[in-house]
């Protein structure tokens, strides 16, 4: 059974992760194993990354996956199943269209009447004067005048039906880019399918449970809180939710959302550390994954060519946008022209076509009839160092997946009067060495008999391009560039070197439409307390705060927060990224019911035996009065002056405290002095502090000596 009658069986899609810019889906199906292990599973997105497939049994007495790999198929759709938004944008286009074209030659006849007017005969030099026919001229004029306003009237209806179904069609284009991906377009069905070989099935048909991992560009996330708080407690509830918007080509329906801040992009190979070590003996190096190529590779082809030209044949259906071919299916061939065959030699069975990885050069297929490649036999490859037997027509073979390795094509002879071109360079000495891509043996592509020159039997990594899902992912990929809503901020860049992951608690449903979607994600148990703060000497006002300790495992991504204070909302702040077990201030905005004034007063004076220093005596009184029906705590910020030079002394008088750096919730600048104040619903608070500052006579602060 080929994957072509494979039988067909659907998937449910069971869980997807969205990163910081793509996201990893899983679906689940229950086959029914036929003995020969061919299953098709259907309804994988169009735009899914065919090298990122990976398939397990997670319910099979002995059944494995031994092979998974890609199919796409198109198909038109039948009449009368077009999509529905897609219909009437084109009708309400087409109607739009035919207005405008009625309102155009209305526009003209218009014209036409206005420009109606009495032309008199021309006057022979002779001729007496005529009289006038002033009737006519009346009448001709009554006559485009009323031609004229009914014609205004029929076209002030027509512009008025031209600007509603120009509206209409506005809002169709509108539903139409906003509309979910997971849709046919208008004329073609296309159906991307999984086809998996299982192994262990033996003679009877069991069934199993599959599930298919595979990624998906065109998902982004944010994150966003909601924050509920009571004054007076000192907890919370904080969720954690998060907008969603992806466009990958399919519905995200019942589905369980992760969100993971990692790049999934990012490589998360290990390197390999190779040792040198001294001494007379190094260690072997390691194989290059190169081996020569079998002699007799040029012959492969000739039955194919002494049976001359392919007959024309009528395009067969071919799936839109099909993935890579497997290197095992090399017997197909590509219509297309193909030159005149050159004389047909003995024929001959050579070998020289790869089939496995591991050992793809030292694999070759038997010609049969017009050169098609019978099953692979094995043959001895050839030492590298030994030369070929002469008089032996060969070709030298690149390694697995090394494009235009061998032989070089004779130089052409110059051109009189031009120079010869120089010749190339000559290649390293050694076995050549192939890169990661013409290793990778699942990506490899057999060429056939319809390329020329060296690459006819030849593996190359080059895959073939498919502008069908290269569109698709383009459409997907436009999703990164949408707008973030207020105070959003990516994941990456608030989850700085760190990558966490956070799980929905239910299942959600997320189209794909490519706008902004917020779910529910988790509760965040977290510390509040409620805090005052004022910094009289920049402004006199009293502001609310919010001190949040985060006292869970993981960290709380920046991102906007709608805070609710005894069940009012109050602000919507943009909350930072907060560390487990860290603590943020967030501002609420100013307290009303707290009044806080300033004043300061300052001495200057000489003191010394000659008064030879200059005593600056800065004294600040700070008054602070409660409004509110609740006791509140009140933190007052001062800051004194600093100072580096020897000469310049800085005396402290009041009963304020130095605040321990990283010890709360912020960092405090050089100088900054605290004074915490707990006042009662209706009380009054008065604070006294000061400095002194001791400079030598003679000498001034910069900007002043008064410090306010």
């Amino acid at each position: 059974m080929t994957a072509e009658t494979a039988q067909r069986w659907g998937s449910t899609l069971d869980s997807v992760v969205v990163y910081a810019q793509g996201a990893v889906c899983r679906r689940r199906a229950r086959v029914g194993v036929p003995p020969d292990g061919r299953v098709r599973v259907t309804g994988l997105p169009r735009s899914l990354d065919a090298g990122s497939l990976r398939a397990r049994v997670l319910h099979g007495p002995g059944v494995r996956v031994t092979e998974a790999r890609v199919e796409v198929e198109a198909e038109p759709l039948e009449a009368g199943t077009p999509h529905a938004l897609r219909g009437e944008f084109e009708r309400l286009r087409d109607a739009c269209a035919a207005a405008q074209g009625r309102r155009d030659r209305q526009l003209r006849l218009i014209e036409e009447i206005s420009a109606l007017h009495p032309v008199p005969p021309a006057r022979r030099r002779d001729d007496p004067h005529r009289r006038t026919p002033a009737d006519a001229w009346l009448e001709l004029a009554d006559f485009v005048d009323e031609r004229l306003a009914g014609l205004h009237a029929r076209l002030v209806e027509l512009e008025e039906e031209l600007r509603g179904l120009e509206h209409e069609l506005g809002i169709a284009a509108d539903r139409l880019a906003r509309a979910s991906s997971d849709v046919p377009s208008a004329h073609v069905d296309t159906t991307v399918c999984a086809v998996l070989t299982l192994d262990g099935t033996g003679d009877a048909q069991v069934e199993a449970e599959l599930e298919l991992e595979y990624g998906v560009p065109g998902a982004i996330w944010v994150p966003a809180y909601r924050l509920t708080h009571r004054q007076g407690d000192g907890t919370g509830r904080l969720v954690l939710r998060a907008s969603v918007a992806q466009r990958t080509g399919e519905d995200w329906t019942g589905v369980r959302i992760g969100l993971a801040t990692a790049d999934l992009r990012r490589r998360t190979d290990l390197p390999r550390l190779r040792s040198i070590r001294i001494g007379r003996r190094q260690q072997d190096p390691a194989p290059s994954g190169w081996r020569e190529p079998p002699a007799g590779l040029a012959d492969l082809f000739t039955g194919y060519d002494a049976a001359g030209p392919r007959p024309a044949a009528p395009a067969a259906p071919v799936a839109v946008g099909a993935g890579p071919v497997p290197a095992v299916a090399a017997g197909g061939f590509a219509s297309g022209p193909v030159p005149p065959p050159p004389p047909p030699p003995a024929p001959q069975a050579y070998g020289g076509a790869p089939a496995a990885p591991g050992s793809t050069a030292g694999l070759s297929t038997e010609t049969i009839g017009g050169g098609l490649p019978a099953p692979a036999r094995p043959v001895p490859s050839r030492p590298a160092g030994r030369p070929r037997t002469a008089g032996r027509a060969s070709a030298a073979v690149p390694a697995p997946g090394a494009p235009g390795r061998g032989a070089p094509p004779p130089a052409a002879p110059a051109a009189p009067g031009h120079a010869a071109p120089a010749a190339p360079a000559q290649p390293p000495a050694g076995p050549p060495q192939p890169s990661g891509a013409e290793l990778d043996y699942a990506a490899l592509v057999l060429r056939g008999p319809e390329e020329q020159g060296s690459r006819r039997g030849r593996l190359f990594p080059d895959a073939p391009f498919d502008p069908v899902a290269a569109e698709h992912r383009r459409r997907a990929e436009a999703v990164t560039g949408l707008a973030l809503p207020q105070h959003a901020v990516r994941p990456r860049e608030s989850a700085g070197s760190f990558d966490h992951r956070f799980d929905a608690a239910a299942r959600a449903d997320i189209p794909s439409d490519g706008t902004w979607h917020t779910i529910t994600v988790a509760e965040m148990p977290v510390g509040l307390r409620t805090e005052y703060l004022c910094v009289p000497s920049v402004e006199q006002t009293v502001y609310a705060t919010l001190v949040i300790s985060n006292a869970t495992d993981q960290a709380l991504l920046a991102g906007p927060v709608e805070v609710t204070v005894d069940d009012d909302f109050l602000v919507t702040a943009k909350l930072p990224t907060l560390a487990p077990g860290g603590l943020r201030r967030l501002g609420l905005g100013p307290a009303e019911g707290i009044r806080v004034t300033r004043g300061t007063n300052l001495l200057e004076s000489t003191a010394g035996l000659r008064n030879n220093t200059t005593v600056l005596d800065h004294r600040v009184h700070v008054e602070l009065a409660n409004r509110l029906a609740r006791p509140v705590t009140v933190e007052v910020r001062e800051r004194v002056p600093v100072t580096s030079e020897p000469e310049v002394r800085i005396e402290e008088r009041a009963d304020w405290t130095v605040p321990e750096d990283g010890a709360g919730p912020e960092h405090h600048a050089p100088g900054t002095r605290v004074w915490r104040v707990d006042l009662p619903a209706g009380g009054t608070a008065a604070l006294d502090g000061g400095y002194e500052i001791r400079i030598p006579a003679g000498k001034a602060l910069v900007g002043g000596n008064r410090r306010s």
